[in-house]
């Protein structure tokens, strides 16, 4: 432990200029907030050009219905078009709450509403619940158009809209419920960490949030998923017997077997699974049973159950504590950084010992440009563990030494064709937009990577 501290303040030696050097941050923040704007409105606008293409990838022309590719392609452009407006409306609403001081403004709030509660500036936990709570109900407001616009008009005019308005704002309302009811003890918890550890807190922050993802994935499914759809036993019949077979045969810890209400909300369809490693569940969206035959809903299970068969969910879990744990080494700095609060309009007084959550929240905006980098980078490493989950689905003949999962890889790619038509989901991608916001491959990509897979089995197996 002690080495590990003295690699860290090594760290904090290197960063000592920002507690000391007048730096403007809030221009560098308005900068490259607006840069990372600029560039994914860049990416849309590359790729907007080919939803005007007529006619699919050869690979895909027989899989379309007369008038379907046209659906999917005006999909695409309606999402593009509200995707770019949304993205610089959402910029231009942070640069202006930015620019005018919102953040020290809120801050004042809470202090002036607890001081009405006799609740004193001491009580620096506290005020610092309110201060996010007031922050993110006041800036969400001006965005509630965007989801609204999304549902009723835009999935509504292309057929996916299942929502009433009546269950729009009651999920609106669950949801600003759970993020205070879950938020405000995980807030606590983090600052207190902060308080009691002093420059020490990295090692017991990254054992609380490891500590507090592990009783989510527990209370998810018990307590969170069913406030919003209704989890129900996937019903007895041939898929079940099929995904309880392969689920033996692997010796994957099933725990329960569910079909969820995602027609409740919407027509695109899905599945998952989740769990703890000796403990798992598998759900499945009502809108996959209804469009896809058995035998290719269980090759989707199939390519699922490869995530857990190379521990993909393991692998993504230690790489982002990896970049979490990256970020808060450099924090430090930052926490004990006067000029920085005073950067972004706070009164010397509140500068002059910045309270954590006010450090953290602005130097969160500070790595704007490195999240960016670090989601390529994230999306593909998720891409190669596609590109596995595939390969497993395609060799589970020879893993399993069944006749039965001889077609497996046709059975999948029937499956993605149909997942993607039915959802009227893009197959036309530049690779730089894809390289930016996909963490799958394209469905094209995928297609030619099970023929490869499957051809590569056969020249083994000869």
């Amino acid at each position: 432990m002690d080495l590990l501290h003295t690699q860290l303040n090594n760290i904090q030696r290197h960063l000592a200029f920002v507690a000391v050097d007048p730096i403007n941050w809030k221009l560098y923040v308005q900068s490259f907030s607006w840069a990372v704007t600029i560039f994914e409105s860049y990416l849309l606008i590359r790729q907007y050009p080919l939803y005007s293409k007529t006619e699919p990838p050869a690979v895909l022309a027989q899989h379309f219905d007369p008038g379907v590719f046209e659906k999917s392609q005006n999909y695409g452009k309606d999402k593009a078009k509200f995707a770019l407006f949304s993205g610089i409306f959402k910029q231009l609403l942070d640069s202006l709450m930015l620019q005018f001081g919102f953040y020290a403004w809120s801050w004042s709030v809470a202090g002036t509403l607890l001081a009405k509660v006799g609740y004193g500036a001491e009580y620096q936990i506290l005020q610092s619940i309110a201060f996010v709570f007031i922050l993110f109900v006041l800036s969400s407001i001006p965005t509630l158009p965007l989801p609204a616009y999304g549902t009723f008009v835009l999935e509504e005019k292309h057929g996916f809209n299942k929502t009433t308005p009546k269950l729009f704002i009651t999920d609106l309302l669950k949801g600003w419920g759970l993020a205070f009811v879950l938020g405000a003890p995980f807030l606590a918890v983090f600052l207190y960490i902060f308080q009691w550890a002093g420059d020490r807190f990295v090692p017991w922050l990254m054992g609380f949030m490891i500590s507090f993802q592990l009783i989510m994935v527990v209370l998810y499914p018990t307590v969170i998923q069913p406030l919003f759809n209704k989890l129900s036993p996937l019903a007895e019949g041939d898929l079940r017997q099929r995904i309880e077979s392969l689920a033996g045969n692997l010796k994957f810890p099933l725990k329960h077997l569910y079909e969820i209400d995602g027609s409740k909300r919407s027509s695109h369809s899905n599945a998952y699974f989740f769990g703890l490693p000796w403990s798992k569940h598998i759900v499945i969206f009502d809108t996959l049973i209804q469009q896809s035959k058995p035998e290719e809903v269980e090759a989707v299970l199939a390519h699922e159950l490869g995530h857990w068969y190379y521990l993909h969910p393991t692998k993504m879990l230690a790489i982002s504590q990896f970049h979490i744990f990256t970020v808060l080494a450099l924090f430090p700095a930052f926490l004990h950084a006067p000029p920085l609060l005073r950067s972004f309009d706070f009164p010397k007084a509140v500068a002059a010992q910045p309270p954590t959550i006010l450090a953290f929240l602005m130097f969160q905006m500070i790595l704007t440009p490195l999240e960016a980098v670090v989601s390529i980078a994230m999306n593909a490493v998720s891409r190669h563990f596609e590109w596995e989950a595939d390969r497993f689905a395609v060799e589970l003949q020879d893993k399993l030494q069944d006749e039965k999962m001889s077609d497996m890889g046709d059975r999948l790619g029937r499956a993605l064709i149909a997942i993607h038509v039915k959802n009227l989901s893009t197959v036309w991608v530049d690779w730089l937009y894809s390289a930016y916001h996909h963490s799958h491959p394209t469905l094209t990509e995928r297609l030619r990577g099970l023929e490869s897979f499957q051809a590569n089995r056969q020249k083994k197996s000869q």
